[in-house]
């Protein structure tokens, strides 16, 4: 009980089974061959992600590794607003933010690093990005302008005030309208198929609200193709696993951060 316990304050997600202690497995037997007895803990390998909920970067992250299949431990970094863990701080000494992704150890950080990770360690699983040398430089390219003049210009919507604030909000409906030109008529930025660049974008869907009522706009009116492709992408398997949050607890969480912790960026 006490290490379920340990695992739930942590925030960990785990597979728990249940032995037959009067005929003990073999997996139990193998673990601990000494005493044969419970609890053990198995680690086998899985990458862990350290995330903060809201953290739009995190949730790319997500829908990636749901994409591809992976099981992995999640440790959601629920004091990051106060105390950064001992583990996230270690882990990128440098920056301090989520997202990091710990595989056999080692640590990679920033999202697009970190997706670009998962397509190179797992090649045969749901690949992300085109097998060709240009189309790959050109969804890191769009990649490159969602984070910069989406998500970027996204934080200084709600950030921002006067007219720096509507500044960043005609920067942000003219990204839009780029990315509706680039998308065309396709049902993903790949075409048929859910990439590279559609995993980048997709938390926006989870932050549209936030933008929405802190820059006075409505994306419909503005991007109606995009609204169209995030209730596709929503349809995905791997991002309902990957459960993006509720856009109203997104704006709420904002407001908080803006009014009570105006200088803090927790990710």
């Amino acid at each position: 009980m006490r290490c379920r316990i340990a695992l739930a304050e942590k925030r960990v997600e785990y597979e728990h089974k249940d032995e037959n202690l009067m005929e003990k497995s073999p997996l139990l037997l193998q673990s601990n061959p000494v005493h044969k007895k419970i609890p053990v803990l198995v680690h086998g390998g899985k990458p862990m992600l350290l995330n903060f909920w809201p953290s739009p970067h995190g949730m790319r992250c997500r829908v990636a590794l749901a994409e591809k299949g992976l099981k992995y431990v999640y440790r959601e970094e629920e004091s990051i607003m106060e105390c950064k863990s001992r583990l996230l701080v270690k882990s990128d000494p440098v920056r301090m933010r989520v997202p990091v992704l710990l595989h056999d150890g080692k640590p990679v950080c920033e999202s697009l690093i970190i997706v670009q990770y998962l397509d190179e360690v797992w090649p045969d699983r749901a690949p992300l990005l085109p097998a060709d040398p240009y189309g790959r430089a050109k969804a890191r390219y769009w990649a490159d302008f969602i984070d910069k003049e989406i998500f970027e210009c996204g934080l200084k919507l709600w950030k921002l005030e006067g007219e720096k604030q509507d500044e960043a909000r005609d920067q942000f409906l003219r990204a839009l309208k780029i990315l509706e030109g680039e998308l065309g008529e396709k049902k993903y930025f790949g075409g048929d198929t859910f990439g590279f660049v559609d995993v980048t974008l997709v938390p926006v869907v989870a932050w549209y609200r936030t933008y929405e009522l802190f820059g006075s706009f409505r994306t419909e009116m503005h991007a109606p193709r995009l609204m169209a492709w995030g209730k596709r992408c929503l349809e995905r398997e791997s991002v309902a696993m990957s459960s993006l949050p509720d856009p109203h607890k997104v704006h709420q969480f904002v407001r908080f951060l803006r009014n009570k912790k105006p200088g803090l960026q927790p990710f």
